[in-house]
């Protein structure tokens, strides 16, 4: 969500630090609640098949100890470069996932090497803008089981978006709690069609799609490099 909202936030105000801790707390109330559904329909279903919890935190574990430091250091990154950096960064990053999408040729790990890149990558993404998304599923998608897939993730970014949270606090960043009141019931119904759009999408020709979206977020991101708001 961070990757498509970004770049149009952006192109409004030019401080990453105004949007962050609003999607950080999203992030926050709706991945735990996510991974909790998960939990609790896989214990009402009673099943004893060999999958035995909806995470997979072996794996998690492992993935997290390689991403921690660039995490961390992409964390400072944004607490400490220019506004106007941080922005352009952001922006490159979309725009190298956007022709990703574009031409159909996502992300993707067959080597524990490159698994190491994209993990550490996606870490130091995601500290400093919370987009590293796109980098990190690559490398999950080919490590944890399918029914598994999603709500690990969720975990994950509930872990990693703590940490960032921590920071803000730490830091002294408005986390702009009191947009929250109007923002949050916002967030839910955009929630609620999200799941219906992700079950869609489960059974639908998803190329058209995303080369659309590609190609929108291509030239959100050129416009916000070319021109970017004061």
């Amino acid at each position: 969500g961070a990757v498509l909202a970004l770049p149009f936030l952006l192109l409004v105000v030019n401080e990453p630090l105004v949007f962050l801790p609003i999607i950080a707390i999203h992030l926050l109330i709706f991945s735990s609640w996510i991974a909790w559904n998960g939990h609790r329909q896989l214990q009402q279903a009673g099943s004893s098949a060999a999958v035995q919890s909806n995470i997979d935190w072996g794996y998690l574990g492992k993935a997290l100890k390689i991403m921690i430091v660039p995490k961390l250091v992409g964390v400072v990154g944004l607490l400490t470069l220019p506004a106007n950096v941080m922005t352009s960064i952001i922006f490159g990053i979309v725009i190298i996932y956007a022709i990703g999408y574009v031409l159909n040729k996502p992300f993707r790990s067959n080597n524990k090497y490159v698994d190491y890149v994209l993990l550490g990558l996606g870490g130091y993404v995601s500290g400093t803008s919370l987009i590293g998304a796109p980098l990190i599923v690559s490398v999950f998608a080919t490590h944890v089981a399918k029914e598994q897939l999603r709500d690990t993730m969720f975990v994950l970014w509930f872990i990693l978006v703590v940490i960032k949270m921590v920071s803000f606090v730490i830091a002294g960043v408005d986390l702009q709690l009191i947009h929250q009141l109007w923002l949050l019931p916002c967030a839910f119904v955009g929630h609620l069609l999200g799941e219906k759009a992700h079950r869609y999408l489960l059974n639908a020709d998803t190329g058209l799609f995303f080369r659309v979206l590609g190609a929108v977020l291509i030239l959100v991101s050129v416009v916000g490099l070319l021109n970017p708001p004061s």
